[in-house]
Formats: C-alpha cells, sequence, structure tokens
C-alpha cells in the first residue's frame, strides 16, 4: 500500500504557496490590516500578534508588516471588510472550509460556488464540515531535527504536544493561544520551523485517488486565487505516489 508522508505534503503545499507569493502578501497585508482595527498593539492584541508572525514566517517585509498596522489602526476608508466562512464537500467527499474577508459578500459567495461547482464539489450549510476541525497552532519541522530538544523546549514553552513522523520530520502542536510564544521560545534555541501557521486541523482524513487528485487541486487552486479568500482548509489524505502525480 502507497504510503503518506506527512513531510512530502507540507513540502507540496509551501511550494504551491511560494508560486502565489504575490497573492499570498495581498492577503497578510489585508489579515494585518483587519486585525490592527481592534487594536495596534500586538501585545494586547492575540489576533494581530498571531497574524504579525504569520507575514513573517512568509517573509513580508518589516516596513510592510508597519505600514499595514498603521493602515488599519487609522480606519482607513474602504477597508471596512466582512468575515465570512463557507463549508462545503469536495471530490471524494473531502471536507472543506474556506475563510474569507471580503467588502463584498454577494461577489465572494458567487466565487466561492462556482468554484465548487466547477470542480464536483457542493457548497454546503454552515456547520456542516466545520464539526470535523479544530483550531490547532502548527510548526513543521524537516527530517533530522533533534527530536529530544524539540520535545523538552516546546513543551516547557506550552505547546501541547510534539508528534514525530517516520521520516523523521516532527510537528509540534499547540493552542492558538500559545502559538506565538512556542514559536518565540523555539527560534531562540535556533530551532525554526520551515512551516508555522495557525490551521483548522481535521479529525477525520478522507482518501483522495488519482482519479480525481488533479480536480481536487484545481478546486484548491481556484478558491485560493480568489483575491477575497483568505485560508482553505480541507481534510484530504493523499499518497506519495498520488501526490507525485501532480508534483
Amino acid at each position: 500500500m502507497a504510503g503518506h508522508s506527512k513531510w512530502a505534503n507540507m513540502k507540496h503545499r509551501k511550494a504551491r504557496q511560494d508560486a502565489k507569493k504575490v497573492k499570498i502578501f495581498t492577503k497578510l497585508i489585508r489579515e494585518l490590516t483587519v486585525a490592527a482595527k481592534q487594536s495596534p498593539d500586538p501585545d494586547g492584541n492575540p489576533r494581530l500578534r498571531t497574524a504579525i508572525a504569520k507575514a513573517l514566517v512568509n517573509n513580508l517585509s518589516r516596513d510592510v508588516i508597519d505600514r499595514a498596522v498603521k493602515r488599519g489602526a487609522g480606519d482607513s476608508d474602504g477597508e471596512n471588510f466582512e468575515e465570512l466562512v463557507y463549508e462545503g464537500y469536495g471530490p471524494n467527499g473531502v471536507a472543506i472550509i474556506v475563510e474569507t474577508l471580503t467588502d463584498n459578500h454577494k461577489r465572494t459567495v458567487q466565487d466561492v460556488r462556482s468554484a465548487f461547482t466547477k470542480y464536483g464539489g457542493n457548497l454546503g450549510t454552515n456547520g456542516s464540515v466545520s464539526y470535523l476541525f479544530s483550531r490547532q497552532g502548527m510548526l513543521s519541522f524537516a527530517p533530522g531535527v533533534n527530536e529530544d530538544q524539540l520535545m523538552e523546549l516546546a513543551l516547557d514553552a506550552g505547546a501541547d504536544d510534539v508528534v514525530m513522523h517516520e521520516d523523521g520530520s516532527a510537528e509540534v502542536l499547540t493552542t492558538p493561544e500559545a502559538f506565538v510564544d512556542v514559536k518565540e521560545a523555539l527560534e531562540r534555541s535556533c530551532l525554526t520551523a520551515e512551516h508555522a501557521e495557525i490551521s483548522l486541523v481535521p479529525s477525520t482524513k478522507a482518501e483522495i485517488g488519482a482519479d480525481t487528485v488533479v480536480k481536487f487541486f484545481k478546486l484548491i487552486d481556484m478558491l485560493e486565487d480568489f483575491d477575497d479568500v483568505q485560508n482553505v482548509y480541507h481534510n484530504a489524505e493523499i499518497a506519495d505516489d498520488v501526490l507525485a502525480l501532480v508534483e
């Protein structure tokens, strides 16, 4: 039976994100601006602190981050975004959650619905798949990381768990509230994650086969390409040989 490499899946996802770097920067700036409306002080604004950490991981410059925060704190005209979440099913019954920030909800729902319809999915109602996910902080480390050091430092800093995978890669799991503290504690000891984010983590997985994997990724790509879409989460499980078909 074909294996599933957590690291291979993470690298594939990162490569796809790197190819959309300009769009990712735009989304990060939008999130910073909206988060700063609550308060421009990251110490007293966990959402802004998390948004800044995510922006830095994605190599957004400090100057751009500061400008976005100032713009949000200034309550600029024309930057009143509404947060909307859409849920649905993709090929093979994969559960998908789409988080958006939009200034035109009619446009956004039309775009999201068209993507699901085009690639064999169905847009559902609120709560139709969200019960399958929980929000967690995740820090992914490449194969070869020092397991004992990572586990000791992460747990001391407040992480919930450290998961070692068969390929030697590791994941540190945290609550959303502890994410930045754990990330910064590890970085002070020169343990920098290859990928770090607060994500929706599925409790169950849906297997994607070779016959539908291309359609599935086209659906995810189409959703992620919309300017209003901030994040797309799913519970797809993709075997290494199937993943190789789209690399």
